[in-house]
């Protein structure tokens, strides 16, 4: 799938738009046009030379009236060293507002089309600058949250998820060749190696496996986790979220009942994004609007991937802490004994406290002792959930990549079509049947780097892009 010769030139603002804020602004121009776009537009003054690759300085005007709307800078990148592989031209202005969105208008007036979001880098894609997984890569680089996660897309985009991809797809080619041969030259050759392509097929299904092991820690990288703070009133919640932030997000005093609605919290624990949601107490009020708050509690713990069942180790384990557990233990909990600097002594039993009946439950992922107004547990506190989050995992050795879902799907089908080459040999089936399931599993590996791919399938992905990119 290529290009077309005669698409359209296309432009967009490829810089965020800060009101008041943003220092410089890009406006991008992809195509054939795009440099006479840019000689209608902007005015170098003296006998700057208009090469590929060299800023020039001018000023940027409108044909039709000659006003002055920006100073500013143009560059331009003739094809194929561009990103897209065509002409490209980026017009660097004023940021803000006004300005750029006035020099994208003149571009449009001059001839360019608005391109649609992704575009650029669909036409990169297209015009094979790039494959598939490099794609997704820079939209995953775009949107990190993490150094962590922008590390592994960078990883993606040099090429480390593509390459062993398509090494397992030309085996696979390969193998489908051998295959296909013994079909057709079956009486001029000696009797296939059933027991070589037994084995070669059981190594491709182990490299799968191992990409496949980074599909959870790619999701985590992209989208993070949302753990919720979750307890009866003044028990130190807000503590805890305050001490973890290193901020006073939250109001902390010694009445119950102080946090009325949901505070929020970004931070990053061992790389990953996590959202901490401090909740208001859960308990039975007639407060009106601590009801409101409460009941915002219990819907942020059912939305939550991870609650920290927060307690106050001073009292222990109570009937009312039963209750509210009952209601959250849908999702991983990790229990926090906070308060631990107001107990005699911090080894008090984690299975039970005196003079209450009801143990800790059994079903926890993990047990933390901190002291939140201290500043002291934290670092025990991310060492659970980085283990609550590992826990029953794969890990993926030596690799530095992670999957995203739509590649996990893929690589899904790929792993379903090689072991039912596998079945297919051990039932002793038919040589021609062995290659309906290994063209299957090619399908499913060109479809991760773009060999295989519908246009409607290219629509789907590249319309997650942002307009400029």
């Amino acid at each position: 799938m290529t290009a077309a010769a005669s698409a359209p030139t296309i432009a967009a603002i490829a810089t965020a738009i800060v009101p008041q804020q943003g220092s410089v602004g890009i406006v991008r121009l992809s195509g054939a046009d795009s440099l006479a776009i840019a000689r209608t537009l902007f005015h170098a003054p003296g006998a700057q030379p208009w090469e590929s690759h060299r800023v020039l300085y001018g000023l940027i005007r409108d044909p039709q009236t000659q006003e002055l709307v920006d100073e500013g800078l143009l560059l331009w990148m003739q094809a194929p060293r561009s990103y897209t592989r065509e002409d490209v031209v980026e017009f660097h202005c004023h940021g803000g507002m006004m300005v750029v969105q006035r020099i994208l208008q003149l571009c449009l007036g001059a001839g360019a089309t608005l391109a649609q979001p992704g575009e650029f880098t669909l036409r990169a894609f297209l015009n094979g600058r790039i494959d598939l997984t490099q794609a997704e890569s820079i939209a995953d680089l775009v949107g990190a949250q993490s150094p962590q996660a922008a590390q592994t897309a960078l990883a993606g985009l040099q090429g480390k998820l593509a390459q062993p991809i398509g090494q397992m797809r030309s085996a696979c080619l390969d193998l489908l060749a051998e295959v296909e041969a013994y079909i057709d030259f079956e009486d001029d050759l000696p009797p296939l190696d059933e027991a070589a392509v037994v084995r070669r097929v059981g190594e491709l299904l182990a490299q799968v496996q191992q990409i496949l092991a980074t599909a959870d820690r790619g999701q985590l990288l992209r989208t993070g986790l949302k753990v919720a703070i979750v307890g009866q009133p003044n028990v130190g919640k807000s503590s805890l979220l305050n001490a973890w932030s290193r901020s006073d997000r939250a109001i902390v005093t010694d009445l119950p009942g102080t946090t009325r609605d949901v505070v929020e919290s970004q931070l990053v624990v061992a790389g990953i994004p996590v959202q901490v949601l401090d909740t208001a107490g859960i308990r039975d009020t007639g407060d009106v609007v601590e009801q409101l708050g409460v009941a915002r509690s219990r819907q942020a713990a059912q939305q939550a991937d991870l609650v920290l069942f927060t307690v106050d180790a001073t009292q222990g384990w109570t009937a009312a802490d039963q209750a509210i557990y009952g209601e959250v233990n849908h999702r991983p909990v990790i229990l926090v004994r906070n308060k631990i600097d107001l107990l005699a002594t911090t080894a008090a039993p984690l299975s039970a406290s005196p003079g209450t009946p009801e143990p800790y439950p059994g079903d926890l992922a993990g047990v933390v002792a901190l002291a939140a107004a201290l500043n002291e547990g934290i670092d025990r506190l991310e060492a659970a959930i980085v283990a609550t989050v590992h826990q029953g995992s794969v890990e993926a050795a030596n690799l530095d990549f992670a999957i995203n879902q739509r590649q996990a799907a893929a690589l899904s089908l790929a792993r379903q079509g090689l072991e039912q080459v596998q079945g297919t040999i051990a039932a002793g089936l038919p040589l021609d049947l062995w290659t309906i399931d290994l063209r299957g599993a090619i399908q499913a590996l060109g479809e991760i780097t773009g060999e295989s791919l519908t246009e409607s399938m290219l629509d789907r992905i590249f319309s997650r892009f942002c307009i400029g990119k």
